[in-house]
């Protein structure tokens, strides 16, 4: 086995084993709920459970924030033990940010990338739902198997 590790260039990877519609409908499932009705904000915290076709999220702690018109959701912030699952594939982090309309995930601290036995580690990985594809940044790490 030789040990890959990428720096800067980062890495490419797909994520899943489809694309994900994005205008799926998003279900939360949390312990509680706050609403901001000034900031058109919402707050879901303990055993947070994110699902959307076949994708799931679970968090600590999960910031909704809406359109400005309050047509939709614009994005997820999730924080603390995120574990974003789609597919076979299964990635961990500290933060992530999920920006609905163009399918982006951006995952941050400690990132973990769990696929087909391989494991990737990370500072950041953006990883887009629509075409199924992630990026890997800021000292990428794996073991390559040669067999």
């Amino acid at each position: 086995m030789t040990p890959a590790v990428g720096t800067a260039q980062g890495l490419q990877l797909g994520f899943g084993q489809s694309q994900q519609d994005t205008g799926l409908p998003v279900e939360v499932t949390a312990e509680s709920l706050s609403v901001n009705q000034s900031d058109g904000s919402a707050v879901f915290e303990g055993d947070v459970d994110i699902s959307q076709g076949d994708m799931r999220m679970t968090a600590d702690k999960v910031n909704v924030h809406y359109l400005p018109d309050n047509s939709g959701i614009d994005k997820l912030v999730a924080q603390g033990n995120v574990l974003l699952v789609q597919g076979p594939d299964a990635a961990e982090a500290n933060e992530a940010v999920y920006t609905i309309a163009n399918g982006d995930v951006v995952m941050s601290g400690n990132v973990t990338v769990n696929q087909a036995g391989t494991t990737i580690s990370a500072d950041r990985m953006v990883l887009n739902l629509e075409n199924n594809t992630a990026r890997m940044t800021g000292r990428v790490k794996t073991v390559l198997k040669t067999e």
